[in-house]
């Protein structure tokens, strides 16, 4: 895990001596949308725009959640990195980057902006005709591929609706300061005070929500919004990852009975499964945070059961 510091890549690990040994994430730069409006620099259209991703990333899974839940396959291409997120960052595997040949994605923030420093994340939106990431703060990306394509894709489902927006704000504060964020905190924190403030807000917030789903199937009412798919990322790699190599051991997430069963439902949507890779996810959580594995090696277990069964339809 590094940054770019005047122009270079530098291979540094997270400093948490300022923040008392709290792990502290970094504010994203790139902060455009993308619109059909007259102004709008990037507009709407097939083939323009490109995806960079890991398929171990909560965060950039969402992107491709809602890639595939409105039909965008065809119009927005994607580039997966490899697994393991050694001394240069993110990488290109043996494909490489489709646009520009690179090796490494800080290659491609430095394509679109020479001055940046900071970290090099994922997911990454950018733009083909412009040469520019677009944006690369996931939840800004998953609302302009819920909104800004429609007229493109036919598809108007949306997952952010105007009468559930205070409902869908309020939640996803609490999932991603305690949740989302939260395993990370847990996981990356440097002293027993903040690693401790951390676990336990993660489990109050996990019990919070456990209740929350008995008395109604999604978590802003009767359907599935977008609060429910910020949530899922983080649910889906808790028991292989979180739980173990995050130090987030209280519960498996399994032992929680609305919460496994609510995951496995969404799991279980047309399209959301071939999102998802355990083996791929746990290599690079284990191989490449070396400071948290200094062996490397990855668990071969647990096994997944995202495909058994659920009770939500029967219950709401």
């Amino acid at each position: 895990m590094g940054l770019i510091v005047k122009g270079k890549w530098v291979d540094q690990w997270y400093s948490t001596k300022a923040s008392k040994g709290n792990f502290e994430r970094q504010e994203s730069r790139f902060r455009h949308s993308v619109s059909s409006e007259k102004d709008s620099l990037y507009q709407p259209e097939s083939g323009r725009y490109h995806l960079y991703v890991s398929l171990a990333c909560p965060w950039a899974h969402r992107t491709l959640i809602f890639r595939a839940l409105k039909g965008l396959e065809q119009h927005i291409t994607v580039s997966v990195v490899k697994a393991e997120m050694l001394e240069n960052g993110w990488e290109f595997g043996e494909q490489g980057d489709p646009l520009f040949g690179f090796d490494y994605v800080y290659q491609v923030y430095l394509k679109s902006a020479p001055d940046y420093e900071g970290r090099v994340t994922v997911p990454v939106l950018w733009d083909k005709k412009t040469n520019t990431i677009v944006n690369n703060e996931s939840s800004e990306i998953i609302r302009i591929l819920n909104a800004s394509f429609n007229e493109l894709t036919g598809n108007h489902h949306d997952y952010y609706p105007a009468a559930l927006r205070a409902e869908i704000d309020s939640v996803n504060e609490r999932v991603y300061n305690t949740i989302n964020n939260g395993v990370y905190r847990a996981g990356f924190a440097t002293t027993q005070d903040a690693y401790n403030i951390a676990y336990t807000q993660l489990f109050d917030s996990l019990d919070w929500l456990e209740a929350r789903l008995s008395k109604q199937r999604y978590l802003a009412g009767n359907s599935i919004t977008e609060a429910d798919w910020r949530l899922f990322t983080t649910l889906v790699r808790f028991d292989a990852v979180y739980h173990g190599h995050f130090k987030c051991n209280r519960n498996k997430l399994s032992e929680f009975e609305n919460l496994s069963h609510y995951l496995r439902e969404l799991f279980q949507i047309s399209g959301i499964a071939e999102t998802v890779d355990l083996e791929y996810t746990k290599r690079h959580y284990y191989a490449s945070h070396k400071t948290i594995n200094p062996t490397g090696v990855v668990p071969l277990g647990p096994l997944p059961s995202f495909d058994l069964p659920h009770n939500r339809a029967t219950l709401f």
